[in-house]
């Protein structure tokens, strides 16, 4: 077709050349047309013509089932409970309840929010249809709204087709369209809004397609009050980080296909990923697996896991060589860590290392215990001795400190303000904006001050473990929490 085009543009032009025409005002006016054609095409019918605006869909009704996603037992049986009003129709037009327009999902990134959103579409046998929100925002104004149109229209369409009778529209990051307006933001921001506010209002139950709209943001606290009312998403559901249990489960989903060893504790394993997401748990036994093949063994080990935990918490193992006196700095300031945590906190030591990993030189990998979301001042203050420990062994040893402390001040200082703003400090119960900041600093600094003379203490008190722990750490570049211990055992037999 372009070369009969070309072939055709030529002829003219020839023609026109015998005839006597001036071509140079032709040739200048073809080439703008066919620059503007091209750009149009190519951008996506960003100026209004050209290619047809798509939005990622996906037309079919998900495989996925709520079974298949680990934990979130509370946040699954939230969501079911308001998917059965999409489905059972007739129960609530018996009770008189007006159908859900919009469910809003939200919680830290990686916890599985748009895995929910597509189990609930298979749950409810609905076409999925996903985007997500900085897909709507552009500079022009007007073509944030047009989208937002056309993805509900796209969404009934594809529905038709389908013969199915609902449709459920995911739209991740809402909070980038659904901020707060203030009236500072960009006009084509509240445009955008505004069009899916108008959308969602439109939706009854009584149109041939039902839609849902599932929207997932890790920010709820920036999202506009119009959204949040109740006619538009009438159902909030925290998708939280797993706790233990739902650690073990994510764990056996995403380990169950692999060789796993005989010796492997998937329990154990979920007790040291305190913290960690789904996403994340799906990462440490991909690592694991990678970390066996790359030693050729048949089998993933409990070692492997490990060290998969160790890349996921702080990144690969670094080529960065440290000189001797650094090293051995690191190697002080990490025993210094992991002498303190374990006068805080018994067993809690799961290793220390002194191999560049990530941004660190060496670090203590711990054993988090038991899932605890409350803490007393006392152990708020067994948290911020252990931060201050490395720069206290430091100071004992070499007389000074150095600049690998200063993530740790920056975490101390976030403890003693807790402190300070929970009302377990010498303080009392405060408002902080009532009080000035000078107050609150000679408050930080002297909870600091405190707790680092209790950490010099017990750094001294175990001296001869740190220049035992120096000397194997340099010599092996790992020291086992087993192991460890048995230095604080025979150095406590000593003293005694």
């Amino acid at each position: 077709m372009m070369g009969w085009i070309v072939g055709a543009v030529a002829a003219t032009f020839l023609f026109l050349g015998y005839l006597g025409v001036p071509l140079l005002p032709l040739v200048v006016l073809t080439l703008i047309i066919a620059a503007v054609t091209f750009f149009s095409s190519t951008s996506g019918g960003r100026l209004g013509v050209g290619k047809k605006e798509t939005i990622q869909t996906n037309e079919s009704v998900p495989n996925l089932t709520f079974d298949e996603i680990g934990g979130q037992k509370r946040a699954k049986n939230e969501l079911i409970e308001a998917l059965d009003f999409l489905i059972h129709r007739d129960h609530i037009d018996a009770y008189g309840i007006r159908p859900l327009k919009g469910i809003l999902l939200s919680g830290p990134p990686g916890t599985g929010k748009t895995l929910m959103a597509k189990a609930a579409a298979h749950y409810t046998d609905s076409v999925f249809v996903s985007t997500a929100g900085s897909a709507f925002i552009e500079m022009y104004v007007g073509v944030g709204a047009k989208r937002i149109r056309k993805l509900f229209t796209e969404a009934r369409e594809m529905a038709r087709k389908k013969k199915k009778k609902n449709a459920i529209i995911f739209i991740d990051e809402i909070d980038v369209i659904g901020g707060r307006r203030d009236g500072s933001q960009h006009r084509e921001y509240d445009q955008t809004l505004n069009q899916l506010l108008t959308e969602m209002d439109g939706l009854s139950s009584e149109q041939d397609v039902r839609l849902l709209v599932v929207a997932a943001t890790n920010r709820k606290d920036m999202l506009d009050s119009a959204l949040l009312r109740p006619g538009r998403f009438d159902r909030h559901i925290t998708v939280d980080l797993p706790d233990k249990k739902a650690r073990t489960h994510i764990l056996h989903l995403h380990l169950h296909t692999k060789p796993l060893s005989a010796d492997v504790k998937i329990e154990k394993i979920a007790e040291e990923t305190f913290g960690f997401s789904g996403a994340q748990l799906e990462s440490v036994a991909n690592e694991a697996a990678i970390y066996a093949l790359r030693d050729e063994e048949r089998e993933i080990t409990q070692h492997h896991l490990s060290l998969a935990i160790d890349k996921v918490m702080m990144g690969e193992k670094t080529d960065r060589e440290a000189t001797q006196e650094e090293r051995e700095r690191v190697a002080i300031h990490e025993m210094g860590h992991a002498i303190v945590a374990e006068f805080v906190q018994p067993e809690s030591v799961a290793q220390v290392a002194l191999s560049p990993r990530g941004e660190a030189l060496g670090y203590v990998r711990h054993h988090p215990g038991s899932d605890r979301y409350l803490y007393t001042r006392e152990q708020i203050e067994g948290q911020i001795m252990i931060l201050l420990a490395g720069a206290a062994a430091e100071q004992v040893v070499f007389g000074n400190r150095s600049t690998g402390a200063r993530n740790d001040y920056e975490r101390a200082n976030q403890s003693a303000q807790l402190l300070i703003e929970s009302g377990l400090s010498e303080l009392g119960i405060i408002n902080p904006d009532w009080i000035e900041k000078s107050s609150l600093q000679a408050e930080a600094s002297r909870i600091l001050s405190s707790l680092e003379e209790r950490t010099i203490h017990q750094i001294e008190q175990h001296r001869h473990v740190l220049e035992r722990g120096l000397y194997l750490l340099l010599k092996d570049e790992v020291l086992q929490g087993d192991h460890f211990r048995q230095l604080l055992a025979q150095a406590d037999e000593w003293v005694r």
